[in-house]
This record gives structure tokens, C-alpha cells and sequence, in this order.
């Protein structure tokens, strides 16, 4: 039977997401009614800002008192789409002390104190729900963590950044430089005014901290995820990246070790090839590829970012939280049941594509041959060609290594520059995917 009473929904921050998440609880009320099994009703609407104008939202819901919102007594959920760590952690668990459960599209909080939070939901009987935090809408944090539940899932490997592929994509597609690209992103409103957030992985890393627990079973925070920014990928390596049969895309890969003693969580730059699913993933689209021990490799693509999107996920947690209410359950919690420990980058083993500059006279080739071997890294192509100004009779070497433990490759690169013979090491850029 239809249930006539509301559930009563607080939303706190009504921005770029939060706007959307109320026009569509208003454009789709009936819908939504007949989903849920109960109406759900706006209640209040938390902001900081309560002069400027938020068409199609009634003036009298506006507060900036978001503590006596949730303290009121009547609300039932709580809609977080305000961002960074404070005051929507203290608002959160204010939530949750009050008898309301939370859906929310915070990545950084979730990446930093998701144990805590989840702790608090479960103390307090109350739903956590975040799928609008990693990847926008593509609906992938509940199939990871219900509908591959009795699955096993090994990696995890995906481009969780729209402005980093856009920029990314511009440089292989048109031959842009790095500035360029981001110039453009910027104009397009794809890019914020301070980009470093996106362009340096702090985003991605977020993220993947959020995947890697969810995939695992285990506790990832953000300052277990190494993480390498973008900025320094440049044309040329777009130009070697081709000739390889690649292109290069800003990558989160998780990983369960083969003994499944241990887990990795990394976001860097890496060359793709070609045929792999992700090196098809163009302008400022998601995708994240999934591989489970029965389910196979899977692969999640869409929008990951922007209000409408964002909202959608938002949307759909809030039918699942209020379906549980109305059943006097909750959801799945958090699942930290292995415990592993998360590995240090050295540990990481993969190829690498190293471009040196060298001095251009005999024995360089065989003198960096032999650096390589001395540290354990196997050499599998080398290319050598003149630098096209001869300005200092320097020659660029591209090497492309067979698999190796990132330990032994940073060894590798810290005695090459000491080299005479070589004057720089001009790019590293690891190679996944194959």
C-alpha cells in the first residue's frame, strides 16, 4: 500500500548538483512517488548564500542553519552535495545522531574518513549511501559492492577524471601542447579557474581510494593511493605513445596482489594501446574497466561529472535510502572484512617507456644497456635517432622495458642521470593495459 505521510528530505549546499537534485525531486515528484512507495517531500534547503536567487525552489525552504535543520526532529534523509571536509563531516554524523540517513557526493570526505562515517551510520542504524561520489552517473559504486558481492574482483583500472581525459584526449587527437588543451577545457567550463585538483590526480586519487575499498574489502584511505599529476605530459610523448600502437590517458588502477596478500591503489598518466576499451573514451567521459574472478572484465562508461549526471546518481541513492526506510531496514555497509595492507608504489610491477637525452657518440647505447641490467630491468625495444637541431650532438633514446618492479626502474633512472653521457632523462611514462 501507498504510504500518504512524506518522507522528509534536508538538502544541504544546493550548487551546480544540489540545484539539479531539487528540480528533479520537483519535475519527477509523482514518479518518484510511485518508486518509492511514499512521497518525498523537500523540507529545507541548507545554503550559504540565502540572497541569491534558486529558481523553482520556495524561498521559505532556504536556511543557513543546516545544524537545526537535521536537529529539528521530522527530517528523514539527508542530502549532502556540499563538498570538502568541513562542515559536512560534522554535519554527516549530526545527521546520522539524529536518527537520518545520509546520501552523499563527497569524495574527498569519503576518502579520508569513509571508516569513520560508516562507523557512525551503522552505530545509529542508518544508511550511508555515495554512488555520485566516484564517477558521476554511471552507477558503479552499488554494483560493485552489491551486485558483485559474491564475486572476486582483482583490478580495477579507469579514467575517473572528465577534465583530465578532455584535456588528454585534445592533445592526442589535434597535437595541442598541455596549455593549449587546458586553455580550452577552461573555455568550455570543463576545467575550474584553479585546475590542480583534476590535472595533479587529487581527484582521481579520491576516488580510487573510495574503488579500492569497495573492490577489496579493506580500508583504502587517500594517503594510500600514489598519485602523480599530468601536467608534465607533453606532445612528445603523444608522438611516442603513436608509434607504439598507444595513446596516454590519465589512469586509477587498483590492484589485488597475486597472493592476495596485498592491494596497490595508484593514479598516474600511462600509455594505453589502442585496443584496449579505455584508449576509445573520448572527451570528458568516465570509464572504469572491471575485472572479477567469475564475472570477467566489465566495463562502466558515461558522464562523469556535471549537475544533471551527478544529480541522477544522487537521485538514485535517494530512492534506495528511502525504500529502506520505508522497510525499516538499511543497506550495505561498509565491507573491511580483509584487512589487507595497501603496498608502497615500489612494489608496483609493470613496463615503462623511459626518452633520454644522450650524448650522440658510440658505447651511449651499451652504457645504458648496462645501467638497466645492473638494477634488474630488462630491456624489450630501443629506438635512437639524432635531435633534429644537432645542437650539441645530442640524440634521443626511447627504451620500452619488460615488466618490472617500480623500485627498479626509479633505481634505473636515478644512475642514468648520473651518466656523463646522459644529459636528461626527458620522460617516464609507465605502460598498462596489454
Amino acid at each position: 500500500m501507498m504510504r500518504t505521510r512524506p518522507l522528509k528530505v534536508a538538502l544541504l549546499g544546493c550548487g551546480v548538483v544540489g540545484s539539479e537534485v531539487a528540480r528533479i525531486m520537483t519535475t519527477h515528484a509523482d514518479d518518484l512517488t510511485q518508486r518509492i512507495g511514499a512521497p518525498v517531500e523537500l523540507a529545507g534547503v541548507a545554503v550559504r548564500r540565502p540572497s541569491k536567487v534558486r529558481e523553482g525552489i520556495d524561498p521559505s525552504l532556504i536556511t543557513t542553519d543546516a545544524t537545526a535543520l537535521l536537529k529539528r526532529g521530522d527530517i528523514d534523509i539527508a542530502i549532502e552535495v556540499i563538498g570538502g571536509i568541513e562542515p559536512a563531516r560534522t554535519l554527516i554524523t549530526t545527521a546520522f545522531e539524529h536518527g537520518i540517513s545520509v546520501v552523499s557526493a563527497n569524495k574527498a570526505l569519503l576518502a579520508q574518513d569513509g571508516a569513520a562515517l560508516h562507523a557512525a551510520a551503522e552505530q545509529q542504524g542508518r544508511d550511508l549511501y555515495y554512488e555520485a561520489a566516484v564517477a558521476g552517473a554511471i552507477p558503479l559504486v552499488r554494483p560493485m559492492r552489491e551486485s558483485l558481492a559474491g564475486d572476486k574482483i582483482n583490478r580495477v583500472m579507469g579514467i575517473v577524471n572528465g577534465t583530465t581525459n578532455f584535456i588528454l584526449d585534445k592533445m592526442d587527437s589535434t597535437g595541442a601542447g598541455y596549455q593549449e588543451a587546458l586553455d580550452e577545457a577552461t573555455a568550455l567550463g570543463y576545467a575550474e579557474a584553479d585546475p590542480t585538483a583534476d590535472v595533479e590526480g587529487y581527484d582521481a586519487a579520491a576516488k580510487a581510494a573510495i574503488l579500492a575499498g569497495i573492490a577489496f574489502h579493506t580500508r583504502v584511505r587517500l594517503d594510500d593511493v600514489y598519485r602523480e599529476g599530468m601536467t608534465e605530459v607533453s606532445a612528445a610523448d603523444f608522438a611516442s605513445a603513436k608509434r607504439m600502437g598507444c595513446t596516454i590517458k590519465l589512469l586509477a588502477i587498483l590492484e589485488r596482489a597475486a597472493d592476495g596478500e596485498s592491494v596497490t591503489a595508484r593514479v598516474h598518466p600511462a600509455m594505453i594501446p589502442l585496443s584496449h576499451p579505455l584508449a576509445s573514451v573520448r572527451e570528458a567521459y568516465n570509464a572504469v574497466f572491471v575485472e572479477a574472478e567469475a564475472a570477467g572484465r566489465l566495463m562502466f562508461y558515461g558522464p562523469g561529472a556535471g549537475g544533471a549526471p551527478t544529480a541522477s546518481a544522487v537521485l538514485g541513492d535517494l530512492v534506495a535510502v528511502a525504500r529502506n526506510k520505508l522497510a525499516e531496514a538499511t543497506g550495505p555497509g561498509e565491507s573491511a572484512y580483509t584487512q589487507l595492507p595497501v603496498s608502497p608504489m615500489g612494489d608496483v610491477v609493470t613496463r615503462y617507456h623511459i626518452s633520454l637525452d644522450v650524448a650522440d657518440k658510440p658505447g651511449v647505447l651499451a652504457q645504458v644497456a648496462t645501467t638497466f641490467a645492473e638494477h634488474g630491468v630488462s630491456i624489450d625495444t630501443v629506438r635512437q635517432q639524432g635531435r633534429p637541431d644537432g645542437v650539441g650532438k645530442e640524440a634521443s633514446l626511447v627504451v620500452v622495458t619488460h615488466r618490472a618492479a617500480d623500485a627498479a626502474l626509479s633505481g634505473t633512472v636515478e644512475a642514468l642521470r648520473k651518466l656523463d653521457t646522459v644529459r636528461g632523462v626527458a620522460s617516464i611514462m609507465r605502460v598498462e593495459g596489454e
